[in-house]
């Protein structure tokens, strides 16, 4: 059971769609989260001349589109399956992954007190919906301590045991930011110099690792279980290195790497 969401969507949301007709000029798809009908044109099917639809989708086929325009008075939603890129389809399927993977954590604690799965994953929806568009969200932050399960309002023992199971089964996901210094000293103990520097400033954070590259470059990487608080602790890090060189006249430089 894939979570059903009351209302209608936003516009450019991406939605998890099952074709189920195939016309000339058009294509109707099912919304699987909000158990609604949409319509795909057929110039919005593939970029280019279709010579023929049946080519790009057919009845039973799951796809991620996004959504043009919304005409709540008519109930009519347009959709779009060639603005969709890769990356927006894998980011969709990844999270409708995770959801379905929310709602089996918690029929499996439903199980063990002989309470219904699915009303159990509904009622905790239902309290946290204003915070949060799913409920794995909510889980992976009951996981990393930030959010407290008693706002749920359930039965003490149900409570304590949902919060074992997610800390057992939902691990924080780490989050890693890299950068490269390209660092110079010609003083007589320069080399000494730096890595001194390096050290110092690898102990300042327990989560960064700093390794040379050659040429006088290193590299430094940083992990966190938050995006922010791993922009802090890099950034620490560089202050701390580049105000060393510029007292002491020597050449520093940073720049972001990407992964």
């Amino acid at each position: 059971m894939l979570l059903q969401k009351q209302g209608f969507p936003e516009e450019d949301d991406m939605l998890l769609c099952t074709v189920t007709a195939v016309h000339h000029h058009s294509v109707f798809v099912k919304l699987e989260e909000y158990g609604k009908s949409g319509l795909i044109h057929i110039s919005e099917v593939s970029p280019g001349r279709i010579r023929n639809i049946r080519d790009y989708v057919k009845e039973g086929k799951v796809i991620v589109c996004k959504v043009l325009r919304i005409n709540k008075d008519r109930g009519h939603i347009d959709l779009s399956l060639r603005r969709v890129n890769e990356g927006q389809r894998r980011n969709k399927m990844e999270e409708i992954k995770k959801e379905q993977f929310a709602e089996k954590v918690i029929q499996g604690v439903a199980k063990q007190f002989n309470v219904n799965g699915e009303q159990l994953y509904k009622k905790i929806y239902e309290v946290i919906s204003n915070e949060y568009d799913l409920v794995y969200p909510y889980l992976e932050s009951l996981s990393e301590g930030s959010e407290d399960v008693a706002k749920l309002d359930l039965d003490d023992q149900i409570a304590k045991s949902l919060v074992e199971t997610v800390a057992d089964k939902i691990k924080p996901e780490v989050i890693h930011i890299q950068g490269r210094f390209t660092l110079r000293s010609y003083a007589e103990d320069g080399l000494q110099r730096i890595q001194s520097t390096l050290v110092a400033a690898e102990k300042t954070c327990k989560d960064a690792a700093i390794t040379y590259e050659g040429a006088g470059n290193y590299k430094v990487r940083v992990e966190s279980t938050d995006f922010k608080d791993a922009e802090k602790k890099l950034s620490k890090i560089v202050d701390q290195v580049t105000q060393v060189f510029e007292k002491n006249n020597d050449f520093a430089q940073f720049a972001r790497v990407e992964e």
